[in-house]
């Protein structure tokens, strides 16, 4: 959950433009009212909330998942789009988290190729042994100390061997390598003419954190249709646009264990209740507020916001040469600039959240990212007219008082709330922080000790299991040129099979089947989708908002595609399988603009009458 989008918690101020509200009953929300109680309920659908619903589902736990907006469409879908080791945390002493992350990075680089690919990263230096006495003294207090002392060579060549020293563990990736001035500049002639040495070395990117997002969730719910016993149905349900009210200690009727939760459609604004044993808070930076709507308040979180840009600058991209340019900025903070496709990804800040407020990107931001850009690219342009899209979200970090944002540690910790002594109510587990390229680790963790409160053993180890399209992913580009050759048929050329191939994975496979089996063709608007593919969306992929499709579907908003035209051709598209009238198909589309208006900086001129 985030601030994405006008989607805030129950106990939080309403936004001034409320949604579109459909009237049909979506068959996500049919099965969890047909059958309204599951051992574990799960709230929240970021990326930790769906991977501890795929985990528990795989162990053959009855599972439910909630999430009030969209799937990933909070922090996890305003994410820089990294799957990293944390270098930097090394100078916060958390060399636990760093060793995790760099072991599930590697590991993540397996199971899920289809998203997540080695991403070149460089560092550009500007002295040799600045910072060097003001390291320990950021290490042991967890403070800037005065004006900001750059990190020289001497401190990032220890710190990148360190994090070798880190990376080689179950991985392939290449050691760090120093350039020296004249070759620093040979490789990358862009960057400021005094720059002294650069480093390199590889990360991970994940270019499409929404679908793996879905991609994880939908391992999920096929582990709860193929591992039910018979006659008991799904036993690993979920769906979007579902927001938990309050909850009682009503226990469920049936069994006299758990307590009972107030559920709300947001698309219908019908309510119902519904009972669990165990209720895994995965709210994001809404914890606390979720934990107070359950009656039980706390104060675990202290959310920052992080922001950033994304720009259609050709000079710019030229200059990365394919790679991310990570760095010190002037203020002390570390931040990225790297090519996404043929955009330009850069940022971020991290200054305390107001949880009332939208996460939006200011001016002040906007001015700081071309401040940075300047820093280490002095002759490429930027304006703001190449801006194509913003997006801002609020991390999930603990409560952090006098500690600085960048100080803030980045490793997670498990708030468990049981029922008073001899009650029956449900056990409450409430995660604080977590971070993107541990969700794997973090939701096994969770789910074992959920299983620890049921009394199971954990059946299925999710280390080496391929998520979703993944599974069976060509190995090179050699392979994946033979698979879209081997995919080829009449009406779909090379480029659309390689477009379903990235969007999908080899879970094309099944999208393939899906447009071939009908009349299709594509749409006038977007050579990237097609009239059956929209229809897919609509039925296996929980899409409750036009929106949906332009942000967390595909990434055309991400890109700077979104016309008028593509809003009212997806719109009418989506409007029979979702069952849109004239007047909601309207609402949807003034409803999109104004998320994309508000949230991300896009203008879009209205075809609506």
């Amino acid at each position: 959950m985030g601030a994405t989008e006008p989607t805030v918690h129950p106990s939080a101020p309403r936004q001034s433009a409320e949604a579109p509200k459909p009237g049909a009953e979506r068959s996500p929300v049919r099965n969890l009212k047909r059958r309204p109680h599951a051992k574990v309920l799960v709230v929240g659908g970021g990326i930790n909330g769906v991977g501890t619903f795929r985990d528990l589902a795989l162990q053959g736990v009855d599972v439910a998942l909630v999430e009030r907006g969209d799937y990933c469409q909070g922090a996890s879908g305003a994410s820089s789009h990294m799957i990293h080791g944390g270098i930097r945390y090394l100078e916060n002493g958390e060399f636990r988290l760093v060793r995790e992350s760099v072991v599930e990075r590697n590991r993540l680089l397996r199971i899920a190729p289809h998203y997540v690919k080695p991403l070149q990263t460089t560092i550009p230096i500007f002295s040799t042994f600045s910072g060097v006495l003001a390291a320990p003294l950021r290490f042991l207090t967890h403070k800037q100390q005065g004006k900001p002392k750059e990190r020289g060579a001497f401190l990032i060549k220890l710190g990148l061997s360190l994090y070798d020293s880190f990376s080689r563990a179950g991985g392939t990736v290449p050691r760090h390598r120093f350039l020296d001035h004249k070759r620093a500049l040979a490789e990358l002639p862009a960057l400021r003419p005094d720059v002294k040495y650069t480093a390199t070395y590889f990360d991970a990117s994940v270019h499409n954190p929404e679908r793996l997002t879905l991609d994880v969730l939908q391992d999920g719910e096929l582990a709860g249709r193929t591992g039910a016993a018979p006659g008991q149905g799904d036993t690993a349900r979920a769906s979007n646009y579902v927001s938990l009210q309050s909850m009682t200690s009503r226990p469920n009727p049936g069994t006299g264990r758990g307590s009972t939760v107030r559920l709300r459609d947001e698309l219908t604004g019908e309510e119902f209740d519904f009972t669990a044993d165990v209720i895994v808070n995965t709210t994001g930076a809404w914890v606390d507020l979720t934990n107070q709507a359950m009656g039980s308040a706390s104060s675990f979180m202290g959310g920052t916001k992080g922001s950033h840009i994304v720009l259609d600058n050709p000079a710019l991209l030229e200059a990365c040469r394919g790679r991310e340019i990570f760095f010190e900025h002037t203020d002390g903070r570390i931040v990225l600039i790297y090519p996404m496709g043929d955009r330009v990804l850069v940022g971020t800040t991290d200054v305390d959240a107001d949880m009332a407020e939208d996460a939006v990107c200011t001016d002040e931001e906007i001015s700081y990212f071309f401040d940075l850009i300047g820093h280490v690219f002095p002759a490429v342009p930027v304006t703001r007219e190449q801006i194509v899209y913003t997006f801002s979200g609020v991390r999930p970090l603990p409560r952090h008082d006098a500690t600085q944002p960048g100080f803030v540690s980045r490793d997670y910790r498990i708030e468990r709330r049981g029922p008073a002594a001899g009650g029956t109510g449900a056990v409450v587990l409430s995660l604080v922080g977590g971070k993107w390229t541990t969700f794997r680790a973090l939701a096994e963790h969770l789910a074992d000790d959920v299983l620890a409160v049921l009394g199971k053993e954990r059946q299925v180890s999710t280390a080496q299991l391929p998520i979703g399209g993944g599974a069976c992913f060509p190995a090179d580009e050699a392979g994946v040129q033979q698979w879209i050759k081997a995919h080829m048929a009449p009406g779909r050329d090379a480029d659309r099979t390689a477009g379903l191939l990235t969007r999908y994975g080899t879970r094309a496979e099944a999208v393939m089947e899906y447009l071939d089996a009908g009349e299709d063709r594509p749409l006038h608007s977007t050579r990237e989708l097609s009239v059956r593919e929209l229809e897919f969306m609509a039925a296996n992929e929980q899409v409750g908002h036009l929106v949906d499709v332009l942000i967390r579907r595909t990434s055309l908003a991400f890109r700077g595609l979104v016309t008028g035209e593509l809003l009212n051709e997806v719109a009418e598209v989506l409007a029979v399988p979702l069952g849109w009238d004239a007047a909601a198909r309207k609402a949807e589309i003034l409803h999109a603009q104004d998320v994309l208006k508000r949230f991300h900086r896009v203008e879009t001129p209205s075809l609506v009458a």
